[in-house]
């Protein structure tokens, strides 16, 4: 089975414009298709922006099937690639962070609703979402989709592996001083869950906040298979089955669980 070559687009855009972020889009899909990507990971909220007044928030937020959606699924059937966006979702009467997964041929495959909201801005301005693993099938894989500090929380990421998640995706927008999740805790989580973890940051500053770029693609055998910096960048990484099964051979923590020892968790 081929690697599932995967572009992850390291960009803040345009604080509250939809149109432009989503003709940046299209033109990240098309020189990611053109480097041979099957997969176009974006980052936090990146349809609007994330550091948003609070009143303009619900008015740029879409149901999972508005006319972003439409816009995106037709960029991926024109450029033949998956895309993984974050947005904001009105949907069930509130409005959640979110991140939707369209397919190569423009169908909507799966849609993650924040379950971990980080500080008092997006305690404010979302309503956390309750269920922690979201999956689809693509190109051979099981991906699974978290936003942010949802990869932060082990267990979250334990029931990926448990569920059988092989390319775990997480757009975010994660802010300084914070730069070791990038760093170190991504890389460890791919290592103790046996996956992939395609982790997509914004970059720069952006009202309040000073996000840190280094967007990664972190493996099962715990290496960075690719490294963003800290500006604007487009970077390609593989997720190959073929390492993902033999890691998983390799290292026992799967299988060494003792789930009766550790009920005191929940």
């Amino acid at each position: 089975m081929p690697a599932l070559r995967t572009a992850l687009l390291q960009s803040s855009g345009v604080l509250g414009d939809t149109a432009q972020n989503l003709k940046a889009l299209d033109e990240a899909a098309a020189h990611a298709a053109q480097g041979g990507a099957g997969l176009l990971v974006t980052s936090e909220m990146f349809l609007t922006g994330y550091a948003l007044d609070l009143q303009d928030i619900p008015g740029l937020a879409e149901p999972a099937d508005g006319p972003s959606a439409v816009a995106i699924g037709e960029i991926a059937r024109r450029h033949g690639i998956a895309v993984l966006y974050g947005y904001p979702e009105r949907g069930d009467g509130a409005v959640f962070n979110a991140a939707q997964l369209i397919g190569p041929d423009g169908v909507r495959l799966a849609n993650h609703r924040k379950t971990h909201l980080f500080g008092c801005f997006e305690q404010d301005a979302f309503t956390p979402g309750d269920t922690p693993v979201v999956q689809a099938d693509l190109g051979g894989l099981r991906i699974g989709i978290m936003i942010c500090y949802d990869v932060e929380f082990p267990e979250n990421v334990r029931a990926h592996a448990l569920a059988g998640t092989d390319l775990l995706l997480v757009p975010t927008a994660q802010m300084h001083p914070f730069q070791f999740v990038a760093e170190q805790l991504v890389p460890v989580r791919a290592f103790e869950n046996q996956m992939y973890i395609a982790y997509v940051n914004r970059t720069g500053p952006e009202g309040e906040f000073e996000f840190v770029g280094l967007s990664c693609l972190a493996s099962p055998d715990g290496v960075t298979r690719t490294r963003a910096g800290r500006g604007e960048e487009l970077v390609f990484g593989e997720a190959d089955p073929e390492l993902l099964a033999a890691s998983r051979e390799n290292n026992p923590y799967l299988r060494d669980r003792r789930p009766g020892l550790y009920a005191s968790l929940v």
